[in-house]
């Protein structure tokens, strides 16, 4: 792994350009994994309205990139996972995740203000994000089938966090 100057790791792999085609799986975490998207209730994900934002950002991505496609996505209650496939080589995966981290926030700030959803502290997302590169159709299988059945899964989840 790659070190940075303020002594962090770097998750990404070294030397592998993150604007290739391809698919990836991403998950996005809330800052302290603070549950603020919704619960799980027997195995289902229910969104609160802040969630649903989050899942109308998700799908309006391909309107601002037009030339990603995006497959099996989930909000969970204090992290976010899809699947985003580039189809050319014109903007790296960063960039993308970048532009939705700070769409959510001016969107979850935005109802903070009008609608009085739960405060966050100092940011919404977590710094960075967890990628995976998906080099096969089994891989790609394995982990649209992670996404979907996530909910069933959440108290085992390494994102777990009990709710009150």
């Amino acid at each position: 792994m790659e070190i940075k100057s303020n002594s962090r790791q770097s998750m990404r792999l070294k030397h592998y350009d993150y604007s290739n085609q391809g698919l990836y799986f991403v998950t996005i975490c809330s800052n302290g994994k603070s549950c603020l998207f919704g619960e799980v209730d027997n195995d289902k994900m229910h969104l609160n309205d802040s969630g649903h934002i989050l899942e109308l950002c998700w799908r309006d991505l391909t309107i601002r990139y037009d030339t990603i496609c995006l497959h099996e996505f989930i909000v969970m209650p204090n992290h976010v996972h899809g699947i985003i496939e580039l189809k050319n080589n014109d903007k790296a995966l960063g960039e993308i995740i970048g532009a939705y981290k700070s769409i959510t926030t001016n969107q979850y700030i935005k109802g903070v203000r009008e609608n009085n959803w739960p405060s966050f502290e100092n940011k919404l997302w977590q710094r960075n994000y967890y990628e995976h590169v998906i080099r096969n159709e089994l891989s790609h299988q394995k982990i649209t089938d992670y996404i979907k059945y996530n909910p069933a899964k959440w108290c085992d989840d390494k994102y777990f966090v009990k709710q009150p």
